[in-house]
């Protein structure tokens, strides 16, 4: 793996390719874009200039199209999006940096993407990740509790440093999306689980990052990931368990149990309320779905 600086070169085989790619991909790095999305659009981009070996100046839609099929059939609509986004996001940039004179994707291509609702763990699965969190590290423990009671993306998760938190207050300020800044809360247990983590480490001071991995190093996203996956294989989950998925979650109980909109979407770093709202068609379709159970 790219040591974490340098996350979003690329080693393309094909140099002249290569150069523009790493152009583009410095561009979002310093545009603040999460290193996740920079890492899956290398990824793709790498994989998708490797087989079509098209010198860029002579791209054609055709040409687009036939290497895209190659990566694309028997994928899942959003899948197929991914890519799109992907190459599409690449070939604008060449086309305004004057690398190529056309733009080569069709929106005709993209698919139809069918809504879909979050995912997110019912009362008892919830039970069942917090008692899995308990018997587990004490740092997996913290991180788990603190996924679930603040509703943080595992980016933000990420590149929290001790200095962010107030344990007594139960408050981090977190860096999300955009580099703008907001204030989350915790919850009394989340706060305790975390006291006793930092109680484990050595010599940390107050810009140590919060989490750290196995070699005493900042906890990236991808090990956040896997932590999640595994805490929620030992609560016995049947859909795997990741960060988003507690994001849901937190989202969801918070509306349950009274929150508004507003707070919600404040407490997430939603910039538009509209993306919060679809929380509020989960526990819709939730309370049908409890009077059919009931009334037939």
């Amino acid at each position: 793996m790219k040591e974490s600086s340098d996350y979003w070169k690329s080693n393309l085989q094909d140099e002249s390719t290569m150069t523009i790619m790493n152009e583009y991909l410095l561009g979002l790095k310093l545009e603040n874009k999460a290193e996740r999305t920079i890492r899956n659009y290398r990824w793709f981009l790498e994989r998708y200039f490797s087989v079509c070996t098209v010198p860029l100046k002579l791209l054609t839609s055709e040409d687009v199209r036939k290497y895209l099929n190659h990566f694309t059939n028997g994928k899942k609509e959003r899948t197929v999006d991914a890519y799109l986004s992907a190459l599409s996001s690449f070939l604008q940039f060449c086309l305004a940096e004057e690398y190529i004179e056309n733009v080569v994707i069709k929106k005709r291509w993209r698919p139809k993407i069918p809504q879909s609702l979050p995912k997110y763990l019912n009362e008892m699965e919830f039970v069942r990740v917090k008692i899995a969190a308990e018997i587990s590290a004490p740092r997996d423990r913290a991180l788990i509790l603190f996924l679930l009671s603040s509703g943080c993306r595992s980016s933000e998760v990420s590149n929290l440093s001790i200095k962010d938190f107030n344990l007594e207050k139960r408050t981090a300020e977190v860096t999300g999306k955009g580099k703008r800044i907001r204030k989350v809360h915790f919850s009394e247990e989340c706060a305790i689980a975390l006291k006793e983590y930092l109680q484990t480490r050595n010599n940390d001071d107050g810009i140590d990052p919060l989490f750290l991995n196995n070699s005493g190093q900042r906890l990236q996203t991808n090990s956040i990931y896997y932590i999640t996956k595994k805490v929620g294989k030992k609560a016995g989950l049947k859909q795997s368990l990741h960060p988003h998925i507690c994001r849901h979650t937190f989202a969801t109980n918070m509306l349950a149990r009274g929150a508004t909109l507003e707070l919600i979407a404040d407490e997430l770093g939603h910039a538009n309320l509209n993306t919060t709202r679809i929380y509020a068609r989960i526990l819709t379709e939730d309370l049908i779905l409890a009077y059919q159970n009931k009334m037939g």
